[in-house]
């Protein structure tokens, strides 16, 4: 986790794009070649997809300091998505960006060690090592207790790699579970403490540990209780833009130094040149750069300078 703060502090820019790429979001003109070259079936959406990560990627490596990609809008190609996922893993991080896959994975035991060598690991070949995908965060599910993050704290550890554990999630049903009481505290307050323990040996120097949070942005009180009461857990904010959140919902994420959060936008981003009065599909990297340094100056203009 300290990698992405200091990528942030560096860059101060608390922000992280989400690829969730829909053929509906790429340009017609990458589309048609992709088409042409691949054929209209799953790998020329896949290429089509590649494509347009790659030019969003170089449209913002220099300013926004991470992305992620989340792995379902992968998944619905086939291996030929799937492949597509892992190359733009590589392309990010290429480009010197931090990559937080997100996959919310969620099992036990040997099934969460496989999670775990997947996506923030290596894959044993007989004898040999070999990255699978390669990311430097991975989003995870806690509710199947500590036997579901356990098989991760190694890797952290060992690999210098992150978790973000769901905690309180922007949906609108998310209180029908996480609201409950239970001994007297809210379930997504009691999953934010298992956070917190599950962190306490992972800390780095800017306090903040290996195991983060996912606490949405729509919820902005239930933000600002959290990062009160996890002093140590880093936090990923889902819900800015088009989902409703603002800089000042999410400024409650952050703590005095200015850091303690990276809040994400994936539509707002991807989808930039959709909205921008006078853009064109020709324009779509460039709109989505304008877009993100729109969204870098609107956090910065709440929460200040960041210091890690």
């Amino acid at each position: 986790m300290q990698r992405l703060i200091d990528k942030i502090v560096e860059m101060q820019n608390p922000t992280v794009a989400g690829l969730d790429p829909k053929l509906d979001y790429v340009p017609s003109f990458i589309k048609e070649k992709c088409f042409e070259k691949y054929g209209k079936n799953l790998e020329g959406a896949a290429q089509a997809l590649l494509e347009f990560n790659k030019a969003l990627i170089d449209a913002l490596c220099d300013i926004v300091p991470a992305v992620k990609p989340q792995a379902a809008y992968y998944e619905m190609y086939g291996w030929q998505g799937v492949k597509a996922l892992a190359e733009t893993i590589a392309y990010a991080k290429s480009k010197g960006m931090y990559v937080i896959t997100d996959g919310q994975r969620n099992d036990i035991g040997t099934t969460m060690e496989a999670y775990a060598a997947a996506h923030l690991s290596t894959t044993e070949i007989e004898g040999s090592e070999v990255e699978a995908f390669g990311a430097d965060a991975l989003t995870v599910n806690g509710y199947l207790g500590s036997d579901g993050i356990n098989p991760l704290l190694k890797i952290c550890e060992e690999k210098d790699k992150s978790i973000f554990v769901l905690v309180k999630t922007s949906n609108k049903s998310s209180g029908e579970l996480q609201d409950k009481i239970t001994d007297g505290k809210t379930v997504y307050e009691t999953m934010g403490n298992m956070c917190e323990n599950w962190g306490k040996d992972l800390t780095g120097k800017s306090g903040y540990s290996a195991v983060g949070a996912v606490v949405g942005a729509t919820y902005p009180e239930m933000l600002g209780e959290l990062r009160e009461k996890l002093p140590h857990t880093f936090f990923l904010v889902p819900g800015y833009g088009a989902q409703g959140g603002g800089a000042n919902d999410v400024k409650y994420a952050f703590d005095k130094n200015g850091i303690g959060a990276v809040i994400n936008s994936s539509r707002g981003i991807m989808c930039a040149w959709k909205k921008e009065d006078g853009a064109t599909e020709n324009d779509f990297a460039e709109a989505t750069r304008r877009e993100a340094i729109r969204m870098r100056d609107d956090i910065r203009a709440v929460v200040g300078e960041m210091k890690a």
